[in-house]
């Protein structure tokens, strides 16, 4: 069974910087694409970064300048560097990882930034 474990969440305050990471578990070796969402108190689930199949990454265009995705070359294992950050970020951070036609979440791990 696959299952994606997230870490790095906390409190900070604004200005500062986290890093996220997400690694797979269960006997995966690879996955076919990774990302990270995240879900605000009130909102629905955002996409915030994705790591393709093909290697490349894509950033929803609020946080291409401040936070950037990273992972292995076997797609087990994303991470999320996030620099300046603001109140705004403030929500529960989720690893999103895909296996053919299979869609795999994490648990989330909250991430709350103070003024």
């Amino acid at each position: 069974q696959v299952q994606l474990v997230e870490s790095g969440g906390g409190l900070v305050q604004a200005g500062g910087s986290l890093r996220l990471s997400c690694a797979a578990s269960g006997g995966v070796f690879s996955l076919d694409a990774m990302g990270w969402y995240r879900q605000a108190p009130g909102k629905q689930r955002e996409w915030v970064a994705y790591l393709h199949s093909s290697g490349t990454t894509a950033y929803a265009d609020s946080k291409r300048a401040r936070f950037a995705l990273s992972g292995d070359s076997a797609k087990n294992r994303v991470y999320l560097q996030m620099d300046s950050l603001s109140p705004e970020d403030t929500a529960v951070y989720y690893c999103y990882g895909r296996l053919g036609r299979l869609d795999y979440w994490g648990q989330g791990t909250q991430v709350t930034v103070s003024s």
